[in-house]
């Protein structure tokens, strides 16, 4: 009995390759040339069905299903890219939250922000942008006043703006007065003069520097006095700062003069940190006005080398012989005249005005109460901000003018300046009290004097017309003697002719000339006088 089968591939001779599954003729085509069976091999080879594999017929509703599922894929994937990348493109959320509301609405205190709504523009007031305004306090009360007459006077939107005080380490009645003040401000008949939230924190540093201006600005206190200052204003902007405000206001208390539109004004030019010039106005015997903030300034290469010299816990403070740094100042670049939106970049910002976006804050940028670079507080902050990137400006013709706070020395010239002004009013109503007692005891003799200069002056008329007839008769005089000399030489001209015609009468006449005595001296003018009659002239 044949027991193997009929082909040597393993198909059985009564069956047909095929009515089996998939195979391949690889082995097949090996074992015939192995063998030698090339005519077999010819002969499959030729045969086109006989290489051809085996695959099973397609499904068209198997085919539509896997098309499907990969575009639903694909949707997913582009939905999810957009929703997370650009979230703004979308017409509205991918799954709405009022369920969630719905849930928890009977909550009162919870509440939801955006901070992509509170990232401040340079038109604030348009986009109704809230600003936080953030005074520190200490021994205030001479100031309050003078602070709420520029409250009263800003023209950003009061309903806008948040109030926020510190009151720290005071002996007079700061609190009080504060007090009352913002109770007037909020009653005022006026709408548009209220106020938004208003907060006032109390909290005592221990700051043991006292408040005059000597001691305040003294070098000496400089450091632990600015690090104390810095944690104040710390511990006020973390209290105060709502996830709503888009900006921060920082404003000392002693501002004298500021435009009502500083808020607007600083905005305006939309950068990260922006603060004013500050000058302060003195009187006319110390030159009318002086740069006041120093903290404003360039970084220099002098400041930096010194920096380096320095203990890691030292500040520089600028304005003092003590830190040399020859950095470019701020207050020393105004110009009355200049273009207030001018623009400078700054590294260290005085605190007197200061406008900050709140992204600022909450990014991380504080008031180094601890030595940063070799700064702390104000200077600090802005030396931590530029360090993160942030834009730090200063307006160099754009003025903000601090209260006069006269020094030592100051206080020492205006004492000895008013006892000069007393010595000399003395001395003048001395004068006016002496002058007075002469004019009652010697009698007054102006009126006598008026009419004598008048009767002197009268009696000169008359000798001037006395001295003119004289002239006039003196002319006259004259004017006969000439006619006279004429006549005389008529008569002798006459008498030659009668000496011609009748010599004998002059014969006679003179005869008896000489026949008459002589005469005496006081006669002689009757002889004279007898001359003019037979001249004929009286």
């Amino acid at each position: 009995m044949n027991r193997h089968h009929g082909f040597t591939n393993g198909y059985a001779a009564s069956k047909k390759r095929d009515d089996y599954g998939p195979y391949s003729d690889r082995p097949d085509l090996e074992s015939k040339y192995i063998w030698g069976m090339h005519d077999l091999v010819e002969d499959e080879k030729t045969d086109g069905g006989f290489g051809r594999r085996f695959e099973p017929r397609k499904k068209a509703l198997h085919s539509r299903s896997r098309l499907m599922r990969l575009g639903l894929f694909a949707l997913g994937v582009v939905a999810l890219v957009v929703y997370f990348v650009f979230p703004s493109a979308l017409p509205g959320p991918l799954f709405s939250t009022t369920a969630l509301n719905s849930d928890t609405s009977d909550i009162e205190t919870l509440r939801y922000y955006d901070l992509s709504d509170a990232q401040g523009s340079s038109v604030g007031w348009q986009r109704e942008e809230r600003v936080l305004l953030c005074t520190p306090l200490r021994d205030a009360a001479p100031h309050l006043p003078m602070f709420f007459a520029h409250l009263r006077n800003f023209t950003y939107p009061h309903h806008l703006i948040d109030l926020a005080f510190l009151v720290s380490d005071s002996k007079d009645n700061t609190a009080e007065l504060l007090s009352q003040l913002l109770e007037a401000q909020q009653a005022d008949p006026d709408p548009a003069q209220h106020y938004g939230e208003i907060s006032v924190i109390h909290k005592d540093f221990g700051q043991a520097v006292s408040q005059d201006f000597e001691s305040r600005h003294g070098f000496a206190a400089q450091a632990s006095r600015r690090k104390l200052m810095a944690r104040a204003r710390n511990w006020l902007l973390s209290a105060a700062l709502r996830p709503y405000h888009s900006w921060v206001y920082w404003r000392d208390a002693d501002v004298e003069t500021c435009p009502y539109t500083v808020i607007e004004d600083l905005m305006r030019h939309d950068k990260d940190v922006t603060v004013p010039n500050i000058w302060r106005p003195l009187p006319d015997w110390l030159g009318g006005e002086q740069p006041y903030d120093l903290n404003s300034w360039q970084e220099s290469e002098t400041a930096i080398a010194l920096a380096e010299t320095l203990d890691e816990d030292a500040v520089i403070v600028e304005g003092y012989a003590e830190y040399a740094t020859w950095r470019p100042h701020l207050a020393y670049l105004r110009d009355p005249y200049g273009d207030p939106d001018v623009e400078m970049e700054l590294d260290g910002v005085g605190g007197v005005s200061i406008l900050a976006k709140a992204r600022v804050f909450r990014a991380g940028v504080h008031f180094p109460a601890f030595s940063f670079e070799r700064h702390a507080e104000t200077e600090g902050f802005g030396k931590m901000a530029r360090r993160m990137g942030f834009s730090v400006i200063g307006l160099p013709h754009y003025t903000v003018w601090h209260l006069y706070e006269p020094s030592v020395d100051d206080i020492r010239h205006m004492e000895e300046m008013e006892a000069e002004k007393r010595e000399r009013e003395k001395q003048e109503k001395e004068n006016a009290a002496r002058a007075k007692e002469i004019h009652e005891e010697f009698q007054q003799v102006d009126s006598q004097w008026e009419e004598d200069k008048k009767a002197i002056g009268g009696s000169g008329d008359d000798d001037d017309t006395t001295g003119q007839e004289a002239k006039g008769d003196t002319r006259k005089k004259e004017g006969v003697k000439k006619i006279n000399t004429h006549n005389k030489d008529d008569a002798g001209t006459k008498q030659d002719a009668g000496k011609k015609s009748d010599g004998k009468e002059g014969a006679a006449d003179e005869k008896k000339q000489k026949a008459k005595p002589a005469r005496k001296m006081g006669q002689a003018e009757d002889d004279s006088d007898d001359d003019w009659g037979d001249l004929g002239i009286d």
